[in-house]
């Protein structure tokens, strides 16, 4: 599916919602390995959420926090080399100037990364409390190869 763009530009649907009657796993399924990866770079208290009936714009949210602007610039980095890896083209990124928060934008999937008392104060947990979290780490989930000791 092909979605027209004022300009004459065209650009092709990449949400699981402009294809209906199918429910897309790919979404899940990246959002679940971007919170992998941030577990296994030490972000804190990471979850992923599913908005697939709540927002109209993205599918799963992935929120994780982090213990400094270095560590939580590296998971961005190695969370771009994931998507890069599955040909997940991104939207955008973003940080905020003092680098407390940290947004990756995949259309289907937003990851989220915060300084503990960003995310405190903005709370998207509860912002999206209607949300289901979505399983994705079982207690005896082994850790990726690059991070084993």
């Amino acid at each position: 599916m092909t979605t027209e763009i004022p300009g004459g530009v065209s650009a092709a649907a990449t949400t699981s919602k402009d294809r209906p009657g199918s429910r897309d796993t790919s979404g899940r399924t990246f959002a679940i390995d971007a919170a992998r990866v941030a577990r296994d770079d030490k972000c804190e208290n990471v979850l992923v959420l599913d908005v697939t009936t709540l927002s109209q714009v993205t599918d799963f949210l992935v929120i994780a926090s982090g213990t400094s602007d270095r560590q939580m610039a590296s998971v961005l980095q190695h969370i771009k080399e994931l998507a890069e890896e599955r040909g997940v083209e991104p939207f955008g990124h973003n940080r905020d100037t003092s680098t407390t928060w940290l947004l990756a934008d995949y259309v289907d999937v937003v990851v989220h990364l915060f300084e503990p008392d960003t995310r405190a104060h903005y709370d998207l947990e509860m912002l999206w409390g209607d949300a289901p979290r979505v399983p994705w780490e079982p207690d005896d989930a082994p850790r990726s190869p690059r991070h084993r000791a």
